[in-house]
């Protein structure tokens, strides 16, 4: 089934070693489909025709596409993808996985940027239901916790929420 939705993440040129890295992240994942610029429109992209222009690919069955289209724009912290975590094993993998080689300035409450500059929220499945009901005690307590914490710690935002 083709997702009507999916992200467009937009790279310099380094699409193809994104998708092709974060396939190594994430089980269940594949490249799709790589396309490449031809002579056509090169006045507007400004790329030489064989250059990478997109790769499709999915990670855990959510198709995104990326694509080379020059340093005309970044990644910042406004749209960051969160990756939900059974386990602190889990948490701890993915955790060091994608923040490798990354900003270590970037990394708070769960938070983290890659290599290539997009950001990651690496976090507990049962976070949302620590914090749905944000008068309660034991959220106040999760998230005091959750503030002094660069990965997190399952175990730690348990013990604070149930205090």
């Amino acid at each position: 089934m083709r997702l009507r939705i999916s992200p467009c993440l937009w790279f310099d040129t380094r699409g193809e070693e994104a998708a092709r890295f974060y396939v190594s992240v994430f089980p269940n994942s594949k490249v799709v489909t790589v396309t490449h610029y031809s002579d056509a429109g090169r006045e507007v992209h400004g790329k030489k025709a064989g250059e990478m222009m997109t790769v499709e690919f999915e990670l855990d069955g959510q198709r995104f596409t990326a694509l080379n289209g020059g340093p005309h724009f970044t990644f910042n912290e406004a749209v960051s993808f969160e990756v939900h975590c059974d386990t602190q094993a889990e948490i701890d993998a993915y955790w060091e996985k994608l923040s490798a080689g990354g900003d270590p300035k970037a990394q708070q409450c769960g938070w983290l940027k890659d290599q290539f500059g997009v950001s990651w929220q690496v976090v507990p499945r049962q976070m949302s239901e620590w914090f749905k009901d944000s008068a309660s005690d034991g959220a106040k307590r999760a998230m005091t916790a959750m503030l002094t914490m660069k990965k997190l710690d399952i175990a730690e935002l348990k013990k604070a929420y149930a205090g």
